[in-house]
């Protein structure tokens, strides 16, 4: 039978953490604390960066784009696991969940592009110090920060066409809280194995690629500072040890999630929180913890 002559699903059904009423009330509670500490923590970060003059280096700027992808990554999810625990409604239509689909992916990877950047920033002020001011201009931050997000986009159209594509007819049950590829693949009615090679060649790829070239920044920095430990190059180590917190918090469960086709194993909704709550979470955690400026800043603020 032509994927044509199947009637389309117009809805999905979102099955959630739990079924259970009591447990329900714990996550719908856990979630609401988190995304308000997502919320509070980095508007906090924008607002002391954007009005203090002391933090106008390049780390900073790009700390505050972090904060504000982080913020736009939780509320693509968050409020509508809010909700569903909330009143019960699980249900979200095939439009709906299309558009969760590429947001999630539009900012996450816009995301681990800017992680990269960062990455690269460290390098270039900690290993090129006489080069750093020329290279990290203010013109040329925003045009990575550009190149970050035109990356996202353009790989979250893919992932997106190629989900348009496919022919949804029968179950519509997703063993998840929200819409992401590994649990819908799974719901359409043809052979998706070649859909979700490509998918994992794009999504895992980019992950795994981004993460590599993380590791090899900062393993060139550490090299650069063993060499000379100064005040200074153990203020950078601290705050690289910051980054590679983010990192690992970001970049593992990704990898563990889209470097292998949909059907190889079932997809963690636990490993799913991780990177779609707990590290936009603990992302403003980590910064102001570990920057005595940032710090510094939020108390005169």
């Amino acid at each position: 039978m032509s994927p044509d002559n199947f009637s389309r699903v117009t809805e999905f059904i979102l099955l959630g953490l739990s079924d259970t009423q009591e447990l329900q009330l714990l996550f719908f509670i856990l979630f609401l604390l988190s995304y308000a500490m997502v919320l509070l923590g980095n508007l906090l970060i924008i607002v002391t960066v954007r009005t203090d003059p002391k933090l106008s280096s390049p780390m900073y700027f790009l700390l505050c784009n972090l904060s504000f992808i982080d913020i736009c990554y939780t509320s693509v999810t968050a409020p509508r696991v809010l909700v569903a625990l909330l009143s019960g409604h699980k249900a979200i239509t095939f439009e709906g969940c299309m558009a969760q689909l590429f947001f999630l992916h539009f900012v996450g990877s816009s995301e681990m592009f800017l992680l990269t950047v960062m990455a690269f920033d460290r390098y270039m002020a900690i290993c090129r110090p006489l080069h750093y001011t020329a290279i990290m201009a203010r013109r040329a931050c925003w045009a990575l920060v550009t190149a970050c997000w035109v990356g996202g986009f353009i790989h979250s159209i893919v992932q997106t066409v190629l989900m348009l594509q496919l022919p949804f007819c029968g179950p519509n049950t997703i063993h998840s809280y929200f819409c992401d590829v590994p649990p819908v693949v799974h719901l359409a009615c043809t052979d998706t194995t070649f859909t979700e090679w490509l998918m994992a060649s794009n999504s895992g790829l980019i992950s795994l690629g981004c993460f590599l070239v993380l590791v090899a920044s900062y393993a060139l920095i550490l090299t650069k500072i063993r060499a000379c430990l100064s005040q200074g190059h153990w203020k950078a180590l601290s705050t690289c040890a910051s980054h590679v917190m983010v990192v690992t918090l970001l970049f593992i469960p990704c990898i563990f999630t889209y470097l292998r086709p949909a059907g190889t194993l079932p997809t963690n909704m636990y490993v799913c929180i991780i990177y779609t709550t707990f590290s936009p979470m603990m992302n403003p955690l980590i910064y102001t913890l570990r920057s005595s400026e940032v710090k510094e800043s939020m108390w005169r603020l």
